[in-house]
């Protein structure tokens, strides 16, 4: 698997976060928008969306940090806002726990849609101040997570524009260490923090890095499951499973159909 791995992670990240940076100003640019806008949690994932903005299209960037105070944890809205004062950018601090609570308090009880629901309300916001100041919505969802729909459909799916997806999740992190992200949020367990204690590998039971070999190997070298079993070493269980992901999740990748 390390050396599948060391493929995936050995890029040119100055390359890479160049081509990034010159499409979202020309995009801006192409679609008369004022600017972007997303939503910061202090993952790496949006950690390096918000330095690719700061360093590309600053002063027409907004960032919202949206955390659920029963829910979010501190160190991560701490993170987040560290990441905008650091970098210059605008933002917005919004606590959506009253607003998941009336929600919660007229709907019969469910921990999954529930924590689904707080994707779609932090969603909801940000279109809301994109369509007031006619922003264009960044998403902020890598490779990885994207193939495997590791994201709420019509809630942090839901984007105008994907910088970070064609990057799997070990690349974002390489990137990140190119722009100069702290290592400390590098390092940092990946979490949606839909509730508490929701740790992304506890809840896919397997690593980003399985999960990016076994990716790469089926969509980038185009291989069979028996033959990435063999070329990763990872057991044929997880490899299925992980396939299985992106196959059942296939949905939320797609408009919906016309019947």
């Amino acid at each position: 698997m390390n050396d599948i791995l060391n493929k995936i992670i050995e890029q040119d990240y100055s390359s890479i976060s160049n081509k990034i940076q010159n499409s979202l100003k020309q995009k801006l640019e192409e679609i008369k928008s004022n600017g972007v806008i997303f939503g910061l949690s202090g993952g790496v994932d949006s950690v390096v969306t918000a330095y690719l903005c700061a360093n590309s299209i600053k002063d027409n960037t907004t960032a919202l940090i949206l955390p659920d105070s029963k829910i979010s944890p501190k160190e991560e809205t701490e993170d987040a806002i560290r990441v905008v004062d650091e970098l210059g950018l605008n933002y917005r601090l919004l606590d959506i726990n009253l607003i998941h609570g009336s929600y919660a308090k007229n709907l019969e009880p469910d921990d999954k849609a529930l924590g689904n629901l707080s994707a779609r309300i932090r969603k909801n916001i940000i279109y809301y101040y994109a369509n007031a100041k006619n922003l264009t919505v960044l998403g902020t969802s890598d490779k990885t997570e994207h193939l495997i729909g590791y994201f709420t459909k019509f809630g942090d799916g839901a984007a105008d524009l994907l910088p970070i997806s064609s990057l799997y999740k070990n690349q974002v992190r390489g990137l990140a260490k190119y722009l100069d992200v702290p290592d400390s949020i590098i390092k940092k367990k990946s979490s949606p923090n839909l509730w508490k204690n929701h740790f992304a590998e506890i809840e896919l039971d397997a690593s980003y890095e399985q999960i990016d070999c076994v990716l790469y190997c089926i969509f980038d070298e185009k291989i069979s499951i028996d033959e990435t079993v063999k070329r990763t070493e990872i057991d044929k269980s997880t490899v299925e499973k992980i396939y299985n992901l992106y196959k059942k999740s296939k949905h939320k990748r797609i408009t919906p159909e016309m019947l």
